[in-house]
């Protein structure tokens, strides 16, 4: 068994853009080798701003030798289709077999064909390999016409020692590759992989990404602790800066006092946006006034001209962040508003103003449904909350948006209630994001994210597959978070209608038409995501999304839904729900072959005269008081004493079956069995649509 080495070294490769690269390298090969017969034990890719490495380990020298049979002609056959045949297969009549087949004879070829060697394969397949690389952006350079990432420089490619000569943008692999740009610029050979690391690193590049990114994390800590601060945790820049460097070497700056007066998010985002520095905090969480830069090489003065270098970019950085902040007080928050009217919101939505009338509308609305929330406190946190869109701050760091508001607002004497409610109104942006809890931050972050979504889906702006261009997925798994997080009794199909009333009555020339159906079904999607996530099965959700709300219509509160589902879901897992469940379903079955072949329901009343059996008749008994204290149960929710309820009809159900034939000769006898079925049926569709349950 051998190794195959390869090596692209270039420009720079975006930082954004290594881990996807690395995984399509491996991917790419590795499927190629796989469709070439050739098996192999373990494949690894690895990324460093100039390389891009992959290593497979444990390949066959050559591809396994393989016999292929193929059946032509009878014989007999005309001429001109053996010899089609003949032609096809590149033999000549007398290397054919015949055989037998179903009382005839058939001519057939078997074609033995040797394994090419492992190397021969390789230097076919690795070009298109790179060349396949669904590369973001591609460039080209020089007065070549390949496009690849960026220029490359040299290709290392080794298979059992040896060197495979494949060919990309004129350049020819070898045995060759370079080390750090600025310390270690200098050609070396390797003849391994083991060799090809070990090499790399005293050429002061460290190849593997996630290596890189602990030496960052652990010369981070070990800096900030002897100056009494702590680390910042930030693992998206981390990964970043990981990428940015090949032998990184962490410095530690100092941030100027006259700045810290400035917002402490105001700080990092322009540290973190602009200059990729990590944030470092006192002991009591407080941002400090140093950070940590990474330099991509070690000098003669340990890094001092680095890091004034750092703290002069970063002063003039932060210069502009104070200019913004300074400005931007000199205004109320309340003459920001007007000038949402200049921002389009959508096309066929309006303007932010618009949205900002219609959220101010629906925010209120809300407060009923809110424990605690107030009304003004609502309308007043949705009538400023995009305002802070159109200062300089947000303008320069758009993902302030909000916080800032907060600051402002606070200034300009509002309430705390409605400063953070303007701060919260986009959370939860995402799974680890934390969710408005406190009511006007509820209230106003509903009415944005529903807006959003009653807006898109009525003018069909729906996701479609992975394209979610107005990220109303994220819309939605956040409604259901501060729903189900703070046990809100939201009923969504009304508050649904509105915001589709709101956006009637807004300026805007609105053509819209809502399906609430569709969008409770997204819901319902978004719902069987998050769930699934807690180990909930998708199915019982289903069960109860099909179960009409005991007021009529399809259930749309989701406290109530999730409480069905686990009450559901603990029957399920006893044995008399496993067994009910399977009744339920051969009853069901029974039911729709009968009434598809007859062309009737049967859902109709039951005869008690023509119960003839004692074990129709404690069904029916049964049956019949089961659904009215099922009635009483669902309409208190109280989801468990109804399945309890169901329990008892078990032992009924099972003597029903063992002893009852339903098909049997007597016309009327059978209709009022199939009845009796179908009551099984309707009985335990009142706690859940039992039919859209697995197993």
């Amino acid at each position: 068994m051998a190794q195959l080495l390869l090596e692209v070294l270039s420009e720079e490769i975006p930082a954004r853009m290594q881990a996807r690269a690395t995984d399509d390298l491996k991917r790419l090969v590795t499927q190629g080798l796989k469709e070439a017969g050739l098996d192999f034990v373990d494949a690894a890719a690895f990324a460093t701003p100039r390389r891009l490495a992959l290593v497979v380990e444990g390949l066959p020298e050559q591809q396994p030798d393989v016999s292929e049979e193929r059946r032509g002609p009878q014989v007999g056959a005309p001429d001109k289709a053996i010899e089609g045949f003949l032609g096809a297969v590149g033999l000549t009549i007398d290397q054919c077999e015949t055989r037998e087949v179903k009382g005839k004879e058939f001519y057939f070829a078997v074609i033995e064909k040797k394994g090419r060697a492992t190397a021969d394969v390789l230097a076919e397949l690795l070009p298109d390999a790179l060349m396949a690389l669904p590369w973001p952006k591609s460039m080209r350079w020089g007065s070549g016409q390949t496009r690849w990432v960026r220029p490359l420089h040299s290709i290392l490619c080794l298979f059992a020692g040896a060197v495979v000569p494949i060919e990309l943008a004129e350049i020819t692999a070898d045995e060759r590759t370079t080390g750090h740009r600025f310390m270690a610029p200098d050609a070396f050979a390797v003849k391994d992989f083991a060799d090809y690391r070990e090499k790399l690193l005293a050429a002061k590049v460290v190849l593997d990404p996630g290596e890189r990114a602990e030496i960052i994390k652990a010369g981070a800590e070990n800096i900030a602790k002897s100056e009494g601060y702590v680390l910042r945790d930030d693992p998206g820049l981390l990964a970043e800066v990981a990428g940015l460097v090949e032998w990184p070497v962490p410095l530690m700056g100092v941030i100027d006092d006259a700045f810290m007066e400035v917002p402490a998010e105001v700080l990092t985002s322009s540290m973190r946006a602009h200059q990729k520095y990590f944030a470092l905090e006192s002991k009591d969480g407080k941002l400090a006034p140093r950070f940590i830069t990474v330099a991509n090489r070690e000098t003669e003065d340990n890094g001092k001209a680095v890091i004034a270098g750092n703290e002069r970019v970063l002063r003039a950085r932060l210069a502009d962040a104070r200019f913004f902040w300074d400005t931007d007080r000199k205004a109320p928050l309340e003459s920001r508003v007007a000038k949402l009217e200049e921002i389009v919101f959508h096309a066929k939505l309006g303007t932010v103003a618009e949205k900002v009338n219609r959220m101010e509308s629906l925010a209120a609305e809300l407060c009923q449904f809110i424990p605690g929330a107030d009304r003004d406190k609502a309308r007043s946190a949705a009538h400023l909350a995009k305002a802070d869109l159109t200062t300089g701050m947000v303008g320069e760091f758009p993902d302030l948006q909000g916080l800032m508001g907060r600051y402002y607002a606070l200034q300009d004497g509002e309430s705390v209630d409605v400063a953070d409610a303007i701060a919260q109104h986009y959370s939860p942006a995402g799974p680890n994001d934390s969710c408005p809890s406190a009511p006007t931050a509820m209230a106003v972050a509903l009415s944005d994210k529903i807006d959003s979504l009653v807006g898109f889906f009525a003018i069909d702006e729906k996701p479609t597959g992975s394209r979610d261009p107005f990220a109303l997925r994220r819309a939605a798994l956040g409604v259901i978070r501060i729903v189900t997080e703070n046990g809100l009794r939201l009923p969504l199909a009304l508050v649904f209608g509105g915001a589709e009333r709101a956006y009637g009555e807004s300026r805007t020339a609105f053509k819209g038409e809502l399906d609430p159906a569709d969008l409770l079904a997204f819901f319902a999607d978004r719902l069987k995501v998050q769930m699934r996530e807690k180990g909930v099965r998708h199915d019982l959700i289903e069960a109860v999304f099909a179960t009409p709300k005991p007021e009529g219509g399809p259930e749309d509160d989701l406290v109530r839904l999730l409480a069905r589902v686990a009450a559901l879901a603990d029957f399920l897992g006893t044995e008399d729900g496993a067994n009910l469940l399977t009744a339920y379903k051969r009853a069901a079955n029974i039911v729709t072959i009968e009434e598809k072949k007859d062309k009737k329901t049967y859902d109709g009343e039951i005869a008690r005269d023509l119960l003839e059996q004692e074990e129709e008749g404690t069904l029916f008994e049964a049956l019949d008081l089961a659904r009215g204290r099922l009635d009483a149960l669902l309409a208190a929710e109280n989801f468990t004493g109804a399945m309890e309820e169901l329990a008892t009809l078990r032992a009924p159900v099972d003597a029903f079956f063992d002893s009852v034939t339903v098909n049997c000769d007597n016309a009327d006898l059978r209709a009022n069995r199939l009845r009796l079925l179908g009551h099984i049926r309707a009985a335990l569709n009142q706690v859940a649509d039992f039919s859209r349950i697995e197993g």
